[in-house]
């Protein structure tokens, strides 16, 4: 071998291993919550999923061991344009890493392509469409908490096989109404009962009177509400006001937060069945962490189902980064170690990352209490039946995504 041939390849190695100390040191990451920050899913989202994010930083002890890990946060204002704005100017200018939480399915569905093509990574707690690990699945995203699929399956499926066998939808008018109608209503007609009819209303509207009107006169025994945060909560206490309820027509809140249910009131919003993956009041652990998380609300708040999802999203991504010896700044590589790893955290317990990104873990059938059953100021839920992760969310052999045709 030539002197210029052996000097050329000893350069390379010496290169190389440059490379693999400096990424081995780099120890830097930053971190966006996107979330809606003033509307109509702020308090399920909003400063909550920022504050769970800065959390669970602190809650790794990695600032301890040299990393230097940055929160910022951004208010997409629920408008897909300046999701996807905020998103690129994150990416490019700011040098985030990694964006969690976004709340509305119109925004995350657009977003998800944003960090696809920034190689970014993405972990999304607050967006409901299980789009996101099916048909529009991206190597780049984790789908950490609740989907439409989980939804359908566990309300959804209890309140036909109850006797609820003809459905009346009230849909939010974008993607997450959408694929929530289409994803139940798949259920019903699976189990023998029918849909009757449906409106889509705006996202937002304050007014709801023409919609339960239309749906009081379908006859339908139950109302599916395929909408989310304000939305769902000025439609039960107009519900209330008509007296649907009390007529004999049942409501079916296909999604509800603690949030809602603090707005609504448990007067009227007794007797509502759900689901959710996530209670602050469920064990010991999640007790504890919703002590220190309504320590710094300003209104004294324990978590919702998103800001847990958060809070355990971003420790499980940080784990990986350790896991990896430092921030390779590269999404796919970190999201395909996140993979790899089984989820553990306080909140949501033991589970995994499916190579569709879907986060499977415990999700749980409640029901509201009766007034006379709360026993303080967020007491609101009664356990009513577990469903475990495999059952509750999309079996892979059903997927859409491509990934898994590798």
């Amino acid at each position: 071998m030539n002197k210029s041939i052996a000097s050329l390849l000893l350069g390379t190695a010496l290169a190389a291993t440059a490379a693999g100390v400096a990424f081995a040191q780099d120890k830097t990451v930053k971190i966006g919550a996107l979330s809606d920050q003033s509307g109509l899913y702020a308090d399920l989202g909003g400063p909550g999923s920022t504050l769970a994010a800065q959390m669970a930083v602190e809650d790794s002890g990695l600032a301890a061991k040299g990393w230097k890990i940055d929160i910022i946060s951004g208010d997409h204002q629920n408008k897909p344009d300046i999701g996807t704005a905020i998103a690129r100017q994150w990416f490019d200018v700011d040098k985030v890493d990694a964006i969690v939480d976004v709340p509305n399915s119109g925004v995350a569905l657009a977003v998800n392509n944003v960090v696809k093509e920034k190689n970014g990574v993405y972990i999304n707690s607050g967006a409901a469409t299980s789009d996101l690990t099916n048909a529009q699945c991206s190597p780049n995203t984790v789908h950490w908490t609740y989907d439409t699929y989980m939804l359908a399956h566990t309300t959804g499926q209890a309140l036909v096989k109850a006797g609820g066998d003809t459905w009346f939808f009230l849909t939010a008018d974008y993607a997450f109404g959408a694929a929530l109608e289409r994803d139940t209503t798949a259920v019903i007609n699976a189990n023998g009962g029918k849909v009757v009819g449906g409106v889509k209303h705006p996202l937002n509207t304050p007014d709801f009177s023409s919609f339960l009107l239309q749906a009081q006169a379908s006859k339908a025994k139950i109302i599916g509400l395929a909408n989310a945060g304000g939305d769902t909560t000025n439609t039960i206490k107009q519900a209330a006001e008509f007296g649907i309820v009390k007529g004999g027509q049942k409501l079916a809140a296909l999604l509800l937060f603690l949030t809602d249910v603090k707005a609504i009131g448990l007067e009227t919003a007794q007797g509502l069945n759900f689901t959710e993956t996530f209670y602050w009041d469920m064990n010991d652990k999640t007790r504890a962490f919703s002590k220190r998380f309504s320590e710094k609300m300003k209104n004294s708040a324990p978590p919702t189902m998103v800001q847990a999802g958060v809070y355990a999203g971003v420790r499980h991504y940080l784990k990986a980064l350790e896991a990896l010896g430092g921030n390779p700044h590269d999404g796919v590589k970190v999201v395909d170690k996140m993979k790899s790893m089984p989820t553990e955290d306080d909140l949501f317990g033991k589970g995994e990352i499916q190579p569709n990104g879907r986060t499977i873990h415990n999700a749980y059938l409640f029901e509201v209490k009766k007034p006379s059953e709360s026993k303080g100021p967020w007491d609101f839920y009664k356990l009513v039946g577990t469903v475990p992760g495999d059952q509750a969310f999309t079996p892979l052999s059903e997927s859409k995504c491509a990934l898994l045709k590798k």
